[in-house]
């Protein structure tokens, strides 16, 4: 494979910029365009250590920098890596790899040093893909999945199945191929047995994917209620900034406004609607349509209400809407105290909380409430968790074919066939973790990737 090159360092200016350069000439890229201080030839360094000295292009100073060298094969892609650390503008390091790139490298791919991890072995195609997670993370959960991946944890539970699979594989196999020597059939109650743990380890990988997929993308979010209650007070009190036009006039908002906000470990994609109420303005019974059409595709729905004053004909109209959805009932205006007439509300919802969003009190039980709906216990997150669709499509595939294994053993199907649905299983497993896997999903996996890494 080529020396590749690239800035590992986000495209901005920092501290410092590190530029990363990987290959069989790696090394002899550095050399050209860095000088050591003491005198020894960068070809000449042994593997994890650092010079201090200067980078250049042709003899032409550049800038003071570090040079760290790693020798295959350990380094993070299992090549001859260098990294060269400089000053972090953004003139400086792309002159850099300017002059690495002169000097024999060429421009890397997004990803390309974790694919060429990959392919040197270093990693599995699950543990590359929780590079980008780490990258990307924005919570400690969300952080703890990333690293859990990155250390190997789906490999090692597939692994114990994949074995489990091949035993099995191999006692059928010599059964089948070898009919006149004296093998004894493998029976199908051990079949079954050995089948059945192996369905249990597989679905517990994904038993929480829909965990694992909130605490990663988020819960798409809707404000919804009717004019004036709070729900742009409170859209701007989740987000930590004026996002929504707040007035005492009803109506002010007329279209969805949309924001990414954390709430503790809980990433929300909210929107906030127009009120939801009769309306003869036509622009705004737009927004009123927009808003009804959010609660059909939201995975949540905050429904926002007026504590202060006795329930409206809305307000009821509005809860017909949210009947069978995962909803939460959020009484508002606490600071203006609460009308006993809410008792009715209370009685629609499982989940309700009262809060001042004027005042931001109570958003830590909407917190609290929101955890409770989509069982986001940290006891969940202890177990591994499958990263992305990919994954969970791989080992659902497995699941499936090993439950149909299953299936044509209790209706005694002959042992050949039974072999054929195994197989399947095993090749699904094997394409999880990219041991047997094909060019185009490597590529569109590491197409995904910054520039860099």
């Amino acid at each position: 494979m080529s020396t590749i090159a690239a800035i590992s360092t986000p495209n901005a200016v920092g501290g410092i910029a590190v530029i990363r350069i990987s290959g069989e000439n790696a090394i002899e890229v550095a050399d050209k365009i860095f000088n050591p201080f003491h005198g020894k030839k960068v070809i000449e360094m042994e593997g994890y250590t650092c010079a201090y000295g200067i980078a250049n292009n042709d003899g032409e100073r550049i800038d003071d920098c570090i040079l760290t060298v790693f020798k295959a094969p350990h380094s993070y892609t299992g090549e001859d890596t260098v990294e060269i650390s400089c000053h972090g503008g953004l003139f400086v390091s792309r002159k850099i790899l300017r002059a690495a790139l002169k000097n024999g490298a060429t421009n890397a791919e997004a990803g390309e040093f974790t694919k060429r991890a990959f392919l040197n072995g270093k990693i599995d195609l699950t543990q590359a893909e929780a590079v980008m997670d780490i990258i990307s993370a924005k919570s400690d959960l969300e952080l703890k999945m990333a690293e859990n991946l990155r250390g190997g944890a789906i490999f090692r539970k597939t692994e114990k199945c994949s074995e489990r699979l091949l035993k099995l594989l191999g006692g059928l196999a010599a059964w089948a191929d070898y009919p006149d020597e004296d093998i004894p059939e493998v029976e199908p109650d051990y079949i079954r047995s050995e089948l059945e743990v192996s369905a249990r380890e597989l679905f517990s990988l994904i038993e929480y994917y829909d965990d694992g997929r909130i605490i990663r993308d988020g819960v798409q979010t809707v404000i919804v209620g009717r004019p004036n209650v709070g729900k742009s007070t409170l859209f701007n009190c989740l987000s930590g900034c004026e996002r929504s036009i707040v007035t005492d006039i009803a109506g002010t908002t007329r279209d969805i406004v949309e924001e990414t906000v954390r709430l503790g470990d809980i990433v929300l994609r909210l929107s906030d609607t127009a009120g939801i109420h009769d309306t003869d303005d036509l622009i705004e019974n737009i927004g009123v349509e927009i808003a009804e059409k959010t609660i059909e595709s939201a995975e949540l729905i905050i429904a926002v209400f007026d504590g202060s004053c006795p329930p409206t004909e809305d307000d009821f109209k509005l809860i017909k809407k949210l009947k069978n959805k995962k909803c939460i009932a959020v009484i508002n205006k606490l600071d203006a105290g609460t009308v006993p007439e809410f008792k009715k509300i209370e009685n629609n919802f499982i989940h309700k909380v009262y809060i001042s969003a004027k005042e931001n009190t109570g958003i830590n039980k909407l917190e609290s409430a929101i955890k409770e709906i989509f069982e986001i216990y940290p006891e969940n997150f202890s177990s591994v968790l499958v990263a992305n669709e990919r994954q969970k499509c791989c080992i659902e595939k497995a699941l499936n074919c090993i439950n149909e294994a299953i299936a044509a053993v209790d209706s005694g199907e002959m042992l050949d066939a039974i072999n054929v649905v195994v197989d399947e299983a095993e090749q699904h497993l094997l394409e999880l973790t990219g041991e047997k896997i094909t060019d185009a999903v490597v590529d569109e996996v590491f197409s995904r990737f910054c520039v860099g890494k």
